[in-house]
């Protein structure tokens, strides 16, 4: 059964989605895709352990003590969608790909950039899955479920220290 938590976070407030001992769900509040009252199942503290565990690997992620979630997750979607997911999981911490690498790397001309657009838009683990790290080809921020300002921030955030500007 489905249990998720509402969290407050550097960025604002997430709500974290488990089932059993995966997450399945990181969303904002405005998210493009919204989870389903089933899909959210009941409401739980944030002491529950795994949702515990999230939050404290969130807090050393925006403090920039991590670069990696070691996270049990599972994903719920086409295979289409999986797919780029996977691409997304590969993309290294402090650097970005573009939708239409992404569809290149795919291997497949019938996929588009606005087809991997889309798949990315419904990433359902925002963050732990760095769909942040995807930018338009001209080098510019493109929808984000959690808004640009979010988006940018994750950015900066992962800025490799020596091109920051001080």
């Amino acid at each position: 059964m489905n249990r998720h938590a509402t969290v407050s976070t550097r960025i604002g407030e997430l709500t974290l989605v488990a089932a059993g001992d995966e997450l399945v769900g990181v969303y904002f509040p405005h998210h493009w895709v919204k989870p389903t009252a089933e899909m959210l199942g009941e409401r739980v503290e944030a002491t529950d352990p795994l949702i515990a565990a999230v939050v404290e690997q969130f807090e050393e992620y925006f403090a920039g003590e991590r670069v990696t979630f070691e996270l049990p997750t599972r994903l719920a979607g086409d295979e289409f969608q999986r797919r780029v997911w996977t691409v997304l999981e590969e993309i290294p911490y402090g650097e970005t790909t573009t939708y239409g690498e992404i569809a290149a790397r795919l291997g497949e001309p019938a996929h588009t950039a606005q087809a991997v657009g889309k798949a990315v838009g419904q990433n359902p683990l925002s963050i732990v899955i760095p769909c942040h790290r995807v930018i338009g080809k001209n080098g510019s921020l493109t929808g984000y479920a959690g808004g640009l300002k979010r988006k940018q921030f994750l950015l900066d955030l992962e800025e490799p220290v020596g091109a920051r500007l001080f």
